[in-house]
């Protein structure tokens, strides 16, 4: 298999605070993903960590820091370790694999590259690991494989319903569960989705399309059709889980601060036997009537302790989606920070 094979250069004697690395892969073509159409990815790697980077064939030369220099290298070593695998690489790929090597570099000083230990990660057939891109989505994919029910809380482009849905497919394709349940309270319609024309699917389709997108990322569109027929994929309104019991599934509820707390405790009790749930939501896009409390900030505060419930809080600092959001939702929490109370 190929490998990264790296070389230390001497650093020049006037500049003992800077050292110069060289990388060589083995494959041209590889290299090349690595380095991104016109060097974009270094370009990025090298404004989040603070080098110089020149690229040239299957080679790249770093400059900077030894410590910036060594994060650099291990990056770019994870990097083509994924398009060797047949992985493709976003920006956002290239911050997770930032924040994961700063995190190993924190939590293991000193030890050898081997015994770090790897952001959690989940595999579907279609997209293969997806692994978390920062802290708070590793302790969300740990949460997940360890409770029945989790609770994500968070602005968006955190990757809250994304990762809640990947894991629901890669329960499926492994049989842990049997069927997938997807949900949302329809509060713009006042629950009242029988006013609105075409069948029960065109009736909850605009709700549920974000649902619908990452479903499809994780799996082959004709499963995807040929899951809705048979009923091993579910997608229903929240008004329509009422009395009923749900056993074998893995049951996701997106946008659940817009339930009221009768909803979410409704919701919450349909939980049957090898049943997983995943409850996402963001607290600061409420759009209940004013006055009323979100059943999602109401479930997390009186479940905290319970055993086999996990909860997970997200802030503008985890977004994922693109830079630019990241600094959208940090500029409406400052704004949110200084209002009284």
């Amino acid at each position: 298999m190929s490998r990264a094979d790296t070389r230390t250069l001497p650093a020049a004697p006037a500049r003992s605070s800077s050292t110069e690395l060289k990388l060589a892969f083995d494959d041209n073509r590889l290299a090349s993903l690595v380095f991104g159409q016109y060097d974009q990815n270094i370009a990025r790697i090298e404004s989040r960590l603070g080098v110089l980077a020149n690229a040239s064939g299957n080679h790249v030369i770093i400059k900077g820091t030894p410590d910036a220099c060594g994060q650099a290298r291990r990056v770019l070593e994870s990097l083509y370790e994924r398009v060797r695998l047949g992985q493709a690489i976003t920006l956002g790929d290239i911050d997770g694999a930032i924040a994961e090597i700063a995190l190993q570099g924190s939590l293991f000083p000193g030890e050898a590259e081997g015994a770090r230990t790897m952001f959690e990660q989940i595999a579907t057939r279609k997209r293969g690991g997806v692994r978390a891109r920062n802290a708070a989505q590793d302790n969300y994919l740990k949460l997940l494989k360890r409770n029945e029910l989790v609770f994500a809380e968070g602005p968006a482009g955190t990757g809250k319903t994304w990762l809640a849905v990947g894991k629901a497919v890669s329960l499926l394709e492994q049989g842990v569960v049997e069927r997938l349940i997807l949900s949302r309270p329809a509060v713009e319609a006042g629950e009242r989705l029988g006013f609105l024309p075409g069948d029960m699917r065109e009736k909850v389709d605009p709700y549920l399309r974000p649902v619908y997108d990452a479903l499809y990322d994780f799996m082959d569109g004709r499963s995807v059709e040929r899951g809705m027929q048979t009923g091993m994929i579910e997608v229903a309104p929240l008004a329509f889980m009422r009395g009923r019991t749900l056993t074998n599934a893995c049951v996701l509820l997106d946008e659940a601060q817009n339930t009221t707390s009768m909803q979410m405790k409704m919701f919450l009790t349909r939980l049957g036997e090898g049943s997983r749930m995943i409850v996402t939501g963001d607290p600061s896009q409420t759009d209940l009537p004013a006055g009323q409390k979100s059943g999602l900030a109401e479930a997390v505060s009186l479940l905290s302790t319970v055993e086999g419930v996990g909860h997970v809080r997200f802030s503008g600092a985890d977004v994922v989606r693109h830079d630019l959001v990241r600094r959208i939702v940090a500029a409406y929490e400052g704004t949110d920070s200084r209002r009284p109370g």
